[in-house]
């Protein structure tokens, strides 16, 4: 994981520069129609700090972290709010959030450690609220062009949540990276929702 937090803090202009201007609010959108007016969201691993700006434009309350210092630096002056440098290992919070976005970030975990942090994140989320996260289409574990990534397909995924019952896959849809010059990249995406009884 070391790796792909120096890439990031190597990288940091590039991808946000990359990254800031995309209109994710498709995906934005689909994820908030879940939550309740003036809903209290984590963006987990915000990157530029493009979703947490649009949350709050929306009337969210948001937190929003980072694994990398420099990404967190930025994010800060984009969202005008302070954005917490904390690995996705550190998240400790119980029953807090109404959704979790965790866009394009988890991804770089391994499957192990990506297993304890879905547990992690599930505890951070209220009962009968959602998370969203995105990963690459297919096969794929490992290193990647300076970063690592855990891809799943949507049968990978499902087997991977036969360890938490408590959460059910409300939506799934694979979609193209709508970055430029990325259309033939496909992504997984899925909004969960965590058991209302738990």
């Amino acid at each position: 994981m070391d790796k792909t937090l120096d890439y990031y803090n190597q990288n940091a202009d590039a991808f946000v520069s990359g990254t800031i201007d995309v209109d994710f609010t498709k995906t934005e959108e689909r994820f908030l129609s879940y939550l309740p007016a003036g809903a209290y969201i984590l963006d987990f691993g915000c990157g530029s700090g493009r979703d947490t700006k649009y949350f709050i434009s929306r009337g969210f309350t948001v937190d929003a972290t980072d694994g990398s210092a420099e990404l967190c630096k930025i994010a800060s002056k984009t969202t005008g709010i302070p954005v917490k440098q904390m690995l996705f290992s550190e998240l400790d919070a119980y029953s807090r959030y109404d959704g979790i976005w965790a866009c394009a970030s988890i991804l770089h975990l391994p499957r192990k450690e990506l297993k304890d942090v879905m547990g992690k994140m599930m505890r951070a989320t209220k009962a009968g609220g959602y998370i969203y996260t995105s990963f690459k289409y297919g096969e794929f574990e490992g290193y990647r062009k300076g970063r690592y990534f855990t891809d799943f397909t949507s049968e990978g995924f499902a087997g991977f949540l036969n360890d938490f019952p408590q959460l059910m896959i409300t939506e799934e849809w694979v979609s193209g990276d709508i970055r430029p010059n990325r259309g033939d990249e496909k992504w997984l995406n899925l909004i969960m929702k965590k058991s209302d009884t738990v």
